[in-house]
């Protein structure tokens, strides 16, 4: 994984999705760019915040921002991969709801995952 698309002193943007919050949706997991420490939801999410993050911005690595998970991805090689712990906070608080934000969650959100 390439040093200057791992920022460690970077802090993630916030708790949620930046988008999702911004738009009433809502997300299943969380991921951070650990470029600019932009958060945006995972691929199985309706609206696929982070991957759209990488194709506007090029930042290539995200880390998981779910509690108990430290790992990479790196979208130019489709590779996962350790890397440096980045600055807090590492994760969306634990009494976060799955999937999330508490309100904006479909009662047949299950049926609306990518998979």
């Amino acid at each position: 994984m390439t040093s200057e698309a791992i920022q460690p002193d970077v802090p993630p943007s916030g708790t949620g999705c930046v988008e999702c919050l911004d738009n009433g949706g809502w997300w299943f997991h969380l991921r951070r760019c650990a470029q600019c420490g932009h958060i945006g939801c995972c691929d199985t999410s309706p609206a696929q915040h982070a991957t759209g993050h990488w194709r506007e911005t090029g930042h290539p690595i995200i880390q998981s921002f779910e509690p108990g998970e430290d790992w990479y991805w790196d979208f130019t090689t489709q590779e996962a991969g350790n890397g440096p712990q980045l600055a807090p906070a590492t994760s969306r608080p634990e009494d976060q709801p799955v999937p999330g934000p508490a309100g904006n969650v479909p009662a047949d959100w299950r049926t609306k995952l990518n998979r």
